[in-house]
């Protein structure tokens, strides 16, 4: 079986019924924040892998005069997708990859997506043309913490699909390898979010402490992190 087809069969759903829609507020808050600190007050915006939607939905909230895309390949999440859709803010159930008509998008984003994708080169290169300006939140799953504890790598890859794992410096790259120009990026502590367990409510504060200190050695050592980057 495919990854791909793991979340057109149902098998991502039954993992993760909420489709990571609790997550949304503070990820579009991130988003916001990347572009407002480069002045991008974009026209059109286009998620591919929206999954839920509610990330594009949280943004809409905010950029009312701007229309927002989302395409999504699971019919499951387009089916919560479409609870959200209004005046400004559509879903589409297709790749937008597969879609060569559709470019043009001030903003394109991919969300937690490339660490899914089998071919992930393929992907970003082909996404390279859709937009002008490109965002991604890219999990960096590898830290020495996660590597000597070996489970939390094949958890990620059982319940949520991460097949791919990055540290700050290869997902950087990555992006430089397949075309892209890095504008900014910054670092998203996962620790900020709720119902994390205990191991890494056990983690917040060190993390938060050690990161005031250090951010690159912090996100090496203790995990936890992802990286937030726009890119041209």
């Amino acid at each position: 079986m495919s990854i791909k087809n793991i979340y057109e069969d149902g098998t991502y759903l039954a993992n993760n019924p909420t489709w990571g829609e609790q997550d949304s507020p503070w990820k579009a808050e991130k988003i916001d924040r990347l572009l407002k600190e480069n002045n991008i007050y974009p026209s059109t915006v286009c998620e591919v892998g929206c999954g839920a939607g509610a990330i594009l939905s949280c943004l809409a909230n905010r950029y009312d005069k701007t229309l927002f895309s989302g395409y999504e390949i699971s019919p499951h999440a387009l089916e919560i997708c479409s609870r959200k859709t209004r005046h400004n803010l559509r879903y589409f159930h297709k790749s937008l990859l597969d879609n060569s008509e559709t470019a043009g998008f001030d903003v394109v984003m991919a969300i937690d997506v490339f660490e899914h994708v089998e071919d992930y080169f393929g992907f970003l290169r082909s996404l390279r043309d859709k937009g002008t300006y490109k965002v991604f939140h890219i999990p960096l799953d590898l830290s020495v913490q996660w590597v000597l504890r070996g489970s939390p790598l094949i958890k990620q890859r059982l319940s949520v699909g991460h097949i791919h794992h990055f540290t700050k410096e290869t997902a950087l790259a990555t992006l430089t390898d397949t075309g892209y120009e890095i504008v900014d990026y910054f670092y998203t502590n996962g620790s900020e979010l709720p119902n994390r367990g205990w191991k890494a409510d056990l983690l917040r504060i060190p993390r938060k402490l050690l990161f005031l200190l250090d951010q690159d050695l912090t996100v090496r050592i203790l995990g936890g992190f992802s990286l937030m980057v726009l890119a041209k």
